[in-house]
């Protein structure tokens, strides 16, 4: 077992392949997309002056066998560490190596983190380990440590050849465009900070962090919808993602909370629904807080059905 707090090109590209292993063997991924954007900037990073590139935002535990091969992984999302006192990890041990040890190495050090990390005194329930998929390993380890689980993250899917789509109905004097590369990020990046105020990831969506996006493979502007007054006035937005297996998602759907309550949020939803249907995806997702019953609502009457779910333990 050992501590990173920054990946050279060739552990990052190690690091993802194991998660690609685990993503294939579990269905699901095991780390958020941020995780995979961050390891990303540290693979594709060809010439640096020092070996290690550093992150201030990610802490990195790798595991390996006896013959130095990798066979468990976990980051630490360490960003918002000051601003809410919450360390958040995801982790994934290499399927042809589990129960034997590894996840609890992992999940004991990420405790042992938490703990030095503090002071005067630890409190663990700072530290929230995220299962994807509610994985059987990962609901073994919540028990035998005395986790809770004080959020759940559902994901929701529906066919889009049927049922059939509902018209999409707009306020007056509002239209909907499609995003323009270089010119609406700041509008997009205010409203969504407005509109996720609550929400502990989504609402610190950055300009870079956008730009950053853009450059991924994924992006297609023509399926990012903008809702606009008369104006041109940001009101709301449906981000669309299309992925490598044709599964299309609502990635993000965000109104100003000056237009919610009239209807906008639905209509960016079915619109970005329709365009993904004419594009040719046959399914699609998107995720959704548990406890978040007028949104769940919402979807339900678009004909969305709950798939899986995404647990944080704490203690």
């Amino acid at each position: 077992m050992t501590w990173r707090n920054g990946l050279d090109s060739s552990e990052a590209a190690e690091v993802m392949g194991l998660l690609d292993k685990t993503a294939q063997a579990d269905g699901v991924a095991p780390v958020g997309e941020h995780v995979i954007l961050r390891l990303k900037a540290h693979r594709d990073v060809i010439h640096q002056i020092e070996p290690v590139q550093a992150d201030v935002r990610s802490e990195h535990f790798v595991v390996r066998d006896t013959g130095g091969v990798l066979i468990g992984y976990a980051h630490l999302d360490t960003e918002h560490e000051k601003a809410t006192g919450q360390l958040v990890a995801e982790l994934a041990v290499h399927p042809d190596h589990r129960r034997r040890g590894a996840g609890t190495r992992l999940v004991e050090a990420l405790l042992e983190r938490a703990e030095l990390s503090l002071e005067p005194a630890p409190d663990l329930g700072r530290l929230r380990i995220w299962s994807h998929g509610e994985h059987p390993g990962a609901l073994r380890l919540a028990e035998r440590y005395g986790f809770s689980r004080p959020r759940e993250l559902w994901r929701m899917g529906r066919d889009l050849t049927e049922p059939a789509l509902p018209v999409v109905e707009l306020p007056e004097e509002v239209r909907i465009r499609t995003f323009r590369v270089g010119r609406d990020e700041a509008a997009v990046v205010d409203v969504n900070r407005r509109a996720f105020a609550w929400h502990p990831e989504q609402g610190g969506m950055t300009e870079q962090d956008l730009r950053i996006k853009e450059r991924e493979e994924w992006f297609d502007a023509a399926g990012f919808f903008l809702a606009v007054d008369a104006h041109d006035r940001l009101l709301g937005f449906h981000w669309t993602k299309v992925h490598p297996d044709g599964m299309g998602e609502v990635y993000v759907v965000g109104v100003d909370p000056s237009a919610q309550g009239g209807g906008l949020g639905r209509s960016l939803t079915v619109s970005g629904l329709r365009h993904l249907r004419n594009t040719g995806c046959r399914r699609v997702m998107l995720y959704v807080e548990a406890d978040n019953a007028p949104a769940i609502k919402v979807y339900q009457r678009l004909g969305f059905e709950k798939w899986d779910t995404d647990v944080q333990f704490g203690r």
